[in-house]
């Protein structure tokens, strides 16, 4: 049997990494997933163990380029942003692979604010929230103001996608995608580094942008630029749908995505955790986020315990509109109070359940409302709520006037990735 022309794919989350291998019609033939240990920075803050990462990258691909079933045209990777891995001048890493979610000192980014113009134009312009350590340019600014030492020795910063792929090519290079995700770093308006990352001198510690998808090769493999996911993702559908949609993507975060949304973000956007992702291509993606995937876990925590349900048990619920309760208890309400669970009594679980995805889905409509667009005709809801009958049948009443479809896109980040090679 001669083995299967394949693309491979290294999709790289906060959780779990994936390799996957695509065939001819971007179905997938082989899967392996591992959850990888973290380790601690220099601070006692948990961080990925970028050492643990490569060797496992490399022993993983060893062995399915080893696997006679299989015949690899082409490797490309997706991966989660706001993450820098830094190489030295002789291209070894040489710090922690800072968390986006360590603590970041005030004083850093009111000094990052005070001395680059008012916080709420450069948010407009670089289409980025204030989110701290999430903006990946503030990671960089810290470790110059506070590790200057280390800052020198930094030759070049990669964004983790981007540092995927450098394992592979050696070839040091920077990827609209990764460098668009709330990041403070790209302007919006030009195309380009904003003012501050130049006058800073913070560009110089940026590979050039690479225009086209290939970084280079790996025993002959082509080898591609690597890809934030949340971008990635959306490669699928863009190909796919022409008519104008909105896809969400669920997970931890619940993104909704409008490709078809060029409009400037506005100060009240920000207010709603409006932000703009790009396209490979470079064209802006309006969108908005909701950390909803803490918030089913809560709900799934209270089943658990106060019901005995397991986790089948939560999945089997059907959405029944009859089972969303009434509230017990008369409160005052404003346009943006939504019930508590507190103010419930004497639920079953179902009813328990119902009332948790509401208060979800409550959270959710104004983030999705705040990025439509008249022409939009249809959602489309990627990721791990799309199989929540409850979730999607709320979703689907909440936005009765549009047409809601669980996607049917299989890895979607991994997906898009691998369309991004093209036919090898």
């Amino acid at each position: 049997m001669s083995a299967i022309p394949v693309i491979a794919i290294f999709d790289v989350g906060k959780t779990n990494k994936k390799l996957l291998l695509f065939d001819g019609q971007y179905n997938v033939v082989y899967e392996h997933s591992e959850q990888l240990p973290e380790t601690i920075d220099e601070d006692g803050d948990p961080c990925e163990d970028v050492a643990l990462l490569t060797k496992w990258l490399k022993e993983r691909f060893a062995h399915v380029r080893s696997d006679d079933r299989f015949d690899i045209r082409a490797l490309n990777f997706s991966g989660y942003g706001a993450s820098f891995v830094y190489i030295d001048g002789e291209g070894e890493v040489n710090a922690p692979l800072y968390n986006y979610l360590k603590p970041c000192p005030d004083a850093i980014w009111k000094k990052f604010y005070h001395n680059n113009g008012k916080m709420h134009e450069l948010c407009v312009e670089t289409a980025s929230p204030p989110l701290k350590s999430l903006n990946s340019g503030l990671q960089l600014y810290r470790i110059k103001l506070e590790k200057p030492a280390l800052y020198k020795r930094i030759k070049y910063a990669l964004h983790l996608p981007q540092y995927l792929s450098y394992v592979f090519s050696g070839q040091p290079l920077s990827e609209i995608t990764s460098l668009g995700c709330h990041t403070h770093l790209w302007d919006f308006r030009k195309h380009d580094y904003h003012a501050w990352v130049v006058k800073s001198g913070l560009e110089k510690k940026f590979p050039p942008i690479s225009k086209t998808p290939v970084a280079g090769t790996f025993e002959g493999i082509p080898v591609g630029l690597g890809y934030h996911d949340s971008s990635a993702a959306l490669v699928p559908y863009l190909q796919k749908h022409h008519d104008p949609f909105v896809l969400v993507s669920t997970g931890t975060w619940c993104i909704s995505m409008n490709p078809f949304n060029d409009t400037p973000l506005t100060i009240e956007d920000f207010g709603d955790d409006c932000l703009c992702y790009l396209t490979p291509e470079g064209k802006q993606v309006k969108s908005s986020r909701l950390f909803a995937g803490p918030m089913h876990e809560q709900i799934e925590e209270v089943l658990r315990s106060q019901y005995g349900l397991n986790v089948n048990n939560i999945k089997d619920i059907a959405y029944d509109p009859k089972k969303i309760p009434m509230p017990k208890i008369t409160t005052s309400t404003n346009d943006t109070a939504s019930e508590t669970i507190e103010e419930y009594v004497g639920l079953d679980a179902e009813e328990h359940y119902h009332l948790g995805i509401k208060h979800i889905i409550q959270l959710l409509k104004p983030k999705i409302d705040r990025v439509l667009t008249p022409n939009v005709k249809q959602i489309f809801v990627d990721g791990g709520f799309s199989q929540n009958k409850v979730f999607m049948g709320m979703l689907v009443d909440a936005f009765s006037h549009l047409q809601v479809t669980a996607a049917s896109v299989p890895q979607a980040s991994a997906l898009g990735a691998a369309l991004m090679m093209g036919k090898f």
